[in-house]
């Protein structure tokens, strides 16, 4: 083991002398180290790697379809269309509460009631 680092210290010398790092992106700055101290130790290698390859997990995808949905309908003035959108937040609403399989409780709320008092007075 002691004669691999001997080999890979020399060569890390020799490419240093060489210039190879001198042109490399970022530098002269400091490093950025993100915060993963909330993902546990034995999945951080494999969210760094996912988040390299740009993976994105589709209950993060589906909180941004359900955010650009309500943006939708607070600006939609037509009936048919606010109903239209409406069903369609619902359904990414239940989509995501499936996916996350999570209890009843911490579910994501669907805005059928609020928006039918609004539509009908209270």
């Amino acid at each position: 083991m002691i004669c691999f680092q001997k080999i890979a210290e020399r060569r890390i010398e020799e490419a240093i002398r060489d210039g190879v790092f001198d042109d490399l992106p970022g530098a002269g700055k400091p490093l950025k180290f993100e915060d993963d101290s909330h993902v546990p130790e034995d999945l951080r290698i494999a969210y760094k790697i996912l988040k390299n390859a740009n993976f994105v997990p589709p209950e993060v995808s589906l909180r941004k379809e359900i955010a650009k949905a309500e943006d939708l309908l607070a600006g939609m003035e037509d009936t048919k269309a606010k109903y239209r959108q409406l069903k369609k937040l619902n359904f990414l609403i239940m989509k995501l509460n499936m996916i996350r399989q999570t209890p009843a409780s911490l579910e994501k709320d669907q805005v059928y009631e609020q928006k039918l008092v609004e539509r009908f007075g209270g």
